[in-house]
């Protein structure tokens, strides 16, 4: 696969710069795209600028502020509490539709730069019950995208079955470990790095994170 092109679906978190890592050691060409949906921390996207500027990947930014319109949430409204899902309910953090809407657009965009390899870095065993982070999801999108393209796109979800504690063994594995670490913003409340320690998403990658290093080894 080395010869051919790639799309990866960036936010500039975690799992997505693991991707972004994972992508650039199997394809000959990759290109970023991360979408703003005027989501709760614009340093978000500005995070995601500076991992793909000193990359040297090309980033392109889509306006995709009318998903901010028609599912508020948790990550579209500040006055929206983060918060896990209670008694079988979806986190507070849920945005419908979102995964279905941002790989259709990363879709067009690499039909139009001969790309027919997207990645994208959900998973369904450290998830949140999204339903748009199920692998049936995927497997499911990537024929519809085929068949309204006529084209042969392979959506690659690297980190599908990982939990977090392999993630950082990936990303270790593939010389990322400090840049991912230090670099990357999955904090609920814009924090860049091992970000604030108390929301859902930072505890998360925490706990990943002591759990691999008890077991870590030198690549």
């Amino acid at each position: 696969m080395k010869n051919e092109r790639a799309v990866v679906v960036f936010s500039g978190g975690q799992d997505s710069t693991t991707c972004l890592f994972w992508a650039k050691d199997r394809f000959e060409h990759i290109e970023a795209v991360t979408f703003d949906y005027n989501q709760r921390h614009s340093l978000e996207i500005e995070c995601a600028k500076n991992i793909t500027k000193e990359l040297g990947i090309k980033h392109h930014i889509l306006d995709m502020s009318l998903l901010n319109q028609l599912a508020p949430n948790a990550l579209t409204r500040d006055e929206i509490e983060v918060r896990d899902g209670e008694e079988g309910e979806l986190p507070s953090t849920f945005v419908p539709g979102r995964n279905l809407l941002f790989l259709s657009f990363a879709g067009v965009l690499a039909r139009q730069i001969n790309a027919k390899h997207i990645i994208t870095g959900v998973c369904e065993t450290d998830f949140s019950g999204y339903p748009d982070c199920r692998d049936s999801f995927i497997k499911s999108l990537n024929v519809t995208l085929n068949l309204s393209m006529d084209y042969p796109f392979v959506i690659h979800t690297p980190l599908m079955w990982l939990n977090k504690a392999e993630t950082w063994q990936m990303a270790d594995q593939l010389g990322a470990f400090d840049f991912v670490r230090e670099k990357t913003l999955t904090c609920y409340n814009g924090i860049i790095a091992d970000g604030c320690g108390e929301c859902p998403a930072c505890k998360l990658r925490q706990k990943g994170l002591e759990e691999y290093l008890q077991t870590r080894k030198e690549f």
